[in-house]
């Protein structure tokens, strides 16, 4: 594989990581990108006009997205207006912290922190002693009475959650269980100890003192701000790494490293009798439950109006989905040097060794011999290399995007990761090789 466009992948992942602090943020670079290379927007609550050969794309709740190519006309004798559907899934969210409404929480009358709960399942002590911010979308109130929705990034070193000192908590080093509600509630500012005139602390309320940043962020009053969807994210910038650069460190390379592989994929292919699909969901780490989530109807509802807006019903749509296929992309653990132990005694990837499949027998993976060899195919046909991945049989493991879609839209699926180390801490390791195998392998399959 080319290095120089290893290189220039790797680049743009971590460009495009820089870019998208929040879901909100993922979903508009998204959008930016596919309507630079020719994709228009469909509204759910508009009527579709979709032709043979056209590229669109759906957004859900600013969060979630489903893009879609579809293949030129094909002869009206064939019944069916392409052979199935090629998607990839992957997913918008990483663990983080919501910030509460109200955030504002004053300690001692002198330092104010933001009341915030836990989103997905984090390593805890990765987040402190960081420099952070906040990102995400505000409801702010128009002129004329309605409401629109504006993202915002409040790109400065704004927040740090400090440890306790090592003289005050002997045990930090044989393990330290972090409480969400005392010890994780980053620190934003202090309030003055008094005032010019007085000998008297002059306390002035903090509560609004977030808002007041967001609202000068984006050049409103603080009043027009009618709610909020705002997160923590970690200020450090991703980097390559590594003797010869064969490390990614970076924050949220589960799952942004698989958006981003999926997007440079798609937007080189063309797809032959196959409608090529990629669909980037939200909510995945707190078990996509939601309207957004892979657990909703947002994939099928896209395919169905598919079908209908080119003038097929029902009974071919299930036709076209028997001979569809499902890559769920989503990064995959890889053997740690120091604890090769909690690793499956045989099936053992590790960084640079290629893309991992994913097997469970519980289906919590969707991984098969026919979905398995059919990704083996398309992966060799490029030169990509497959590894593999089993949880060790007396430890549990998480759940992705594949059995949960699939229960939705009954189709063949296999599971899929780029290795990584250190999965859900704020700034992950991940295969700088990985990036341009994975493009490779999706575009062969979006061009089949």
């Amino acid at each position: 594989m080319d290095v120089k466009t290893e290189i220039e992948l790797n680049r743009g992942l971590l460009d495009f990581i820089q870019a998208s602090p929040s879901v909100f943020h993922v979903i508009d670079n998204l959008k930016k990108r596919l309507e630079e290379g020719g994709f228009a927007e469909c509204r759910e609550q508009d009527c579709w006009k979709l032709q043979p050969g056209g590229a669109y794309y759906v957004i859900r709740n600013d969060s979630s997205l489903i893009a879609f190519r579809l293949p030129a006309a094909r002869k009206p004798e064939e019944g069916c207006p392409f052979q199935g559907y090629h998607i990839v899934a992957a997913h918008s969210d990483s663990p983080t912290f919501k910030i509460k409404t109200r955030p504002e929480a004053v300690t001692e009358n002198r330092y104010v922190r933001l009341n915030v709960e836990a989103y997905g399942g984090m390593i805890l002590s990765t987040w402190l002693d960081r420099p952070l911010s906040v990102a995400g979308r505000v409801a702010v109130r128009r002129e004329d009475g309605g409401l629109d929705t504006r993202l915002v990034n409040l790109d400065q070193d704004l927040l740090v959650i400090p440890n306790l000192a090592v003289h005050m908590n002997r045990e930090i080093n044989n393990g330290y269980s972090y409480n969400l509600q005392t010890d994780m509630l980053p620190l934003m500012g202090l309030l003055p100890e008094k005032g010019p005139e007085s000998e008297e602390p002059v306390r002035p309320s903090p509560q609004g003192m977030l808002l007041r940043e967001v609202a000068r962020e984006l050049g409103i009053a603080p009043e027009d701000i009618l709610d909020s969807d705002l997160y923590l994210y970690v200020r450090e910038k991703g980097r390559v790494a590594g003797r010869r650069g064969e490390f990614l460190l970076s924050p949220r390379l589960d799952d942004l490293q698989c958006v981003y592989a999926g997007l440079e994929g798609f937007l080189s292919a063309v797809p032959g009798q196959y409608a090529n699909v990629l669909a980037v969901f939200d909510n995945e780490e707190v078990g996509s439950g939601t309207r957004q989530g892979a657990d909703s109807t947002f994939l099928e509802d896209v395919l169905l109006r598919v079908q209908d807006s080119l003038g097929y019903g029902p009974s071919v749509y299930r036709q076209v989905v028997a001979d569809s296929f499902l890559i769920s992309a989503d990064n995959a653990h890889a053997v740690h040097p120091a604890h090769p132990e909690k690793a499956d005694p045989t099936n053992r990837p590790v960084l640079g060794g290629g893309i991992v499949i994913k097997y469970h027998g519980g289906q919590k993976y969707t991984s098969d011999a026919l979905s398995a060899a059919r990704m083996r195919l398309w992966c060799e046909r490029v030169g990509v290399p497959c590894q593999t991945f089993v949880n060790r049989s007396d430890m549990m493991g998480g759940s992705t995007l594949g059995n949960i879609s699939t229960a939705h839209v009954s189709l063949r699926s296999v599971d899929i990761g780029l290795p990584q180390l250190a999965m859900h801490s704020a700034v992950e390791t991940g295969c700088g090789r990985a990036t341009a195998q994975a493009v490779a392998a999706f575009e062969q399959f979006w061009r089949e």
